[in-house]
C-alpha cells in the first residue's frame, strides 16, 4: 500500500516506513514480496509494484525504472520526515482560473494550513524561480485561508542558498537529501 501512495520507495524508506528494524530483516520481508515488485539500482535499491502487484493494491498507474525516480525517492524523504501526515497528496494542482496555475509535487495540511512541498533535484533554477513566482501571485489572490509553508528538498547547499533567496518573503524551509541521512 505505501508503494500505491508513494509510487517509488527505496529500502531504507520501505524500512523506516513499516519499522523493518535490521537491514537483514527489511530484505528478507521485500524478498518474500518479490512476486509483486520490481527494483533497480540507484545508490540502493528502489522499489515499485509491478503489474501483479499493482492488481494485488488496487492501483492504476503503472511506474517502470527511470531516472525521474530520484524526484519521487526525494519527496517520499520529506513524507517520512514529517512524521507521514494524514492529508499528504501528490501532485496537486493550485489555480486561479484564466490567471496561474501551479502543481505542487506534494500538499498536506496542519491546522488548516497548507504545506507545499516542492523537490528540486534536476530543475532549472529559472523553473524553480518562476513556479515560486506563480505561488506568490495565488497568495496575492487570496487562494489560501492562512499563508502556506513552503517546504523544499534539494541536492546541494548552493541550490538550497538560491531557494532561499527566491522565496524571502515566504514561510519556507529549504533542506537538503543530507539533512535527512
Amino acid at each position: 500500500m505505501s508503494l500505491r501512495k508513494l509510487d517509488y520507495l527505496s529500502r531504507s524508506q520501505i524500512q523506516k516506513l513499516h519499522r523493518l528494524k535490521s537491514d537483514r530483516n527489511a530484505q528478507r520481508v521485500l524478498k518474500n514480496m518479490s512476486d509483486y515488485l520490481n527494483s533497480f539500482k540507484d545508490g540502493e535499491n528502489i522499489y515499485y509494484l509491478n503489474e501483479e502487484g499493482r492488481e494485488r493494491v488496487g492501483a492504476t498507474k503503472a511506474m517502470k525504472k527511470t531516472t525521474q525516480a530520484r524526484h519521487y525517492i526525494m519527496r517520499n524523504t520529506l513524507y517520512i520526515g514529517y512524521g507521514c501526515p494524514s492529508t499528504w497528496k501528490n501532485e496537486i494542482k493550485l489555480e486561479v482560473k484564466g490567471k496561474v496555475t501551479v502543481i505542487a509535487d506534494a500538499i498536506f495540511m496542519v491546522n488548516k494550513q497548507y504545506h507545499i512541498v516542492e523537490v528540486d533535484h534536476t530543475q532549472k533554477m529559472v523553473k524553480n524561480k518562476g513556479k515560486i513566482e506563480r505561488y506568490k501571485q495565488l497568495i496575492e489572490l487570496n487562494v489560501f485561508e492562512k499563508k502556506p509553508k513552503f517546504i523544499w528538498i534539494t541536492t546541494t547547499e548552493l541550490r538550497r542558498k538560491q531557494l532561499q533567496q527566491a522565496c524571502e518573503g515566504l514561510d519556507a524551509r529549504v533542506y537538503t537529501v543530507k539533512d535527512f541521512i
